[in-house]
């Protein structure tokens, strides 16, 4: 299938996909800057972090219903105000500001990401095309593109009240991709008990998709966020290149991405997902015990191999799982929990780092990307049934 094509037909979705990754990949290389900036501790910039999720918890209940009222204008609509959320940490200045702005900014990301997600997979029920792999790439190339430019941004002595409004003109641009007519948004039954009997969704296959998205969550943010840090104060990288970490990690996530695209139409998607757990751990535990520099970058991508196809593919098979006026609200539910991994695996890794440090609070993320395995053994049964 041509890239072309792909681009093509979920133009809308995509640009989505771009403005979401040049937030978080501006975000998690000024991570230093915005730490020092509120005098946070580790834990206590853990704390403020799940103020983001919070926020992305209760946008993702309400897309459901957002996206009945407004139709096709639902991703634009969003775009708009994920503009406005790269203003947000610019205005903190204490921890408990930076906790508001991000619970603002949370939710301002999760409510456009599963829009787009929704919209993806209603393309892919209804054009019989794997999309999500591609779109997910688009992501990942605009947040190590984000990333860079913060990187030489650091160095050249800018900080995020600088960077983040400048990354926000990027944001503004995509609104304007968003617009397409044929991005109506697939209206689904918020109610499950409204549908006739016997046709109820498959919820233990939408509880299993949620623990492997939160997993997965959990291994791609963690490192997002934190390996910046990770390898400035840890392995003594010098101010700005520990924003190379998240670089690395989106560079490497969207070529994945973007080879996952044809893989899992060779090899299947529920293996895919499997061998990618397993490099997920292997990679979580490099980071942890990396003696330099150099190794850390290499276990940063090592595990952006194996996360990154986990989410899209895992929300191909969830949605090839349900009856199409059930997945708005499948893939919202599994994403309710899912996202909470996004979130919360950040806010983990705070708090173990001020208890342990970095290297121990990476171990943990590797226990945690392991517990993918049986969640992806188990929903490989719920298929063939």
């Amino acid at each position: 299938m041509s890239l072309v094509k792909v681009v093509k037909v979920s133009k809308s979705p995509m640009a989505a996909m771009v403005a979401v990754g040049v937030f978080w990949g501006g975000f998690s290389a000024l991570v230093p800057d915005i730490k020092a900036s509120v005098s946070a501790s580790d834990s206590a910039l853990g704390m403020a972090l799940i103020m983001s999720a919070i926020g992305g918890m209760s946008a993702t209940y309400l897309v459901p219903r957002l996206g009945q009222a407004l139709g096709r204008k639902i991703i634009p609509f969003l775009g708009i105000f994920l503009a406005a959320a790269f203003f947000y940490p610019t205005l903190a200045s204490s921890v408990f500001t930076l906790g508001i702005a991000l619970f603002f900014a949370g939710a301002s990301v999760a409510a456009l990401d599963i829009s787009s997600n929704v919209r993806i997979s209603a393309l892919e029920s209804k054009l019989g095309m794997h999309l999500m792999n591609a779109n997910h790439a688009a992501f990942s190339l605009a947040f190590a593109g984000a990333a860079l430019l913060t990187a030489f941004g650091r160095k050249m002595g800018y900080d995020q009240q600088t960077i983040l409004p400048a990354l926000s003109l990027i944001a503004v641009l995509m609104v304007f991709f968003m617009w397409d007519s044929a991005s109506g948004y697939v209206e689904s039954k918020t109610d499950e008990d409204e549908a006739p009997a016997g046709t109820k969704p498959p919820w233990t296959a939408i509880l299993l998709t949620a623990l492997i998205l939160f997993t997965g969550f959990v291994g791609e943010n963690a490192t997002e966020a934190w390996s910046a840090l990770h390898l400035e104060r840890t392995l003594g990288a010098a101010p700005g290149e520990g924003s190379f970490g998240p670089a690395t990690l989106g560079i490497v996530m969207g070529i994945v991405r973007l080879s996952g695209q044809f893989v899992a139409e060779k090899i299947g998607e529920i293996r895919l997902i499997f061998w990618s757990a397993i490099c997920g751990v292997i990679g979580a535990i490099v980071i942890g015990a990396a003696p330099t520099q150099f190794v850390a970058i290499l276990g940063i991508a090592i595990i952006a191999t194996g996360m990154a196809v986990v989410v899209p593919t895992v929300n191909s098979v969830l949605g090839k799982l349900v009856r199409e006026d059930q997945r708005s609200h499948a893939i919202s539910r599994a994403w309710m929990f899912g996202m909470l991994g996004f979130f919360i695996g950040p806010s983990m890794m705070g708090f173990v780092s001020e208890a342990f440090g970095l290297r121990v609070a990476f171990f943990a993320i590797a226990f945690v990307v392991a517990a993918m395995i049986p969640a992806v053994l188990a929903l490989k049964q719920q298929r063939k049934g």
